[in-house]
């Protein structure tokens, strides 16, 4: 039993070490791809995940114009903002228009739910467009897309998403070229969008 202990003994320290080094270069390589933001040439060069945790590389949407905007399923602009957002996504989808919603929970608490939930509440919304996994918008784990846009559409006073329902718009190239507050509606965008599709 002992000469067993003894001959195991080795290669477990040999395996510990490997994962805790394995585990350490993971680590610098989820912190360079958070930095990598500061080099992004558009959003093209992010990757996003779905509300099902899926990996969507944005080049997915290369030649759209885009809306990319933070939702919450219990916020008081909710009801008029997704009612809005789908009628833009219906009335512009075919024509290059894509919205990208990502649900955040930094303001008041207002999207508390998991994925599952999320998918419900937009599914009795009838929404289409793309939903996104949940995210920070600010701090320091804000998604590097959120850190993105802020830097290249900075807001009044201070560049941090102030609420839920802030909008960016993206043109075809990839290049974030408005930003939009809360008490913006979607459907206000609407003449802005099409200079733009």
């Amino acid at each position: 039993m002992g000469l067993l202990f003894r001959r195991l003994l080795p290669s477990t320290v040999v395996v510990s070490s490997s994962l805790i080094f394995q585990s350490k270069n993971l680590s610098s390589i989820t912190n360079k791809m958070a930095e990598d933001w500061k080099n992004a040439k558009s959003v093209y060069d992010f990757t996003v995940k779905d509300i099902k945790g899926e990996d969507v590389s944005l080049e997915k949407y290369k030649g759209c114009v885009l809306i990319i905007v933070n939702v919450a399923s219990k916020c008081g602009y909710t009801s008029k903002h997704y009612k809005e957002l789908i009628e833009l996504d219906e009335k512009y989808r075919d024509k290059g228009l894509k919205i990208l919603g990502f649900p955040c929970n930094q303001f008041g608490g207002q999207e508390p739910g998991d994925a599952d939930s999320i998918c419900s509440f937009t599914a009795k919304q009838n929404v289409k467009f793309d939903i996104f996994e949940k995210i920070d918008v600010n701090g320091n784990d804000a998604h590097p897309l959120w850190k993105y846009l802020k830097s290249k559409q900075g807001g009044l006073l201070i560049d941090s998403i102030k609420w839920n329902f802030t909008k960016f718009i993206v043109d075809k190239n990839g290049q974030p070229v408005e930003r939009h507050a809360a008490n913006v509606s979607p459907l206000g965008l609407e003449k802005n969008l099409e200079k733009y599709l």
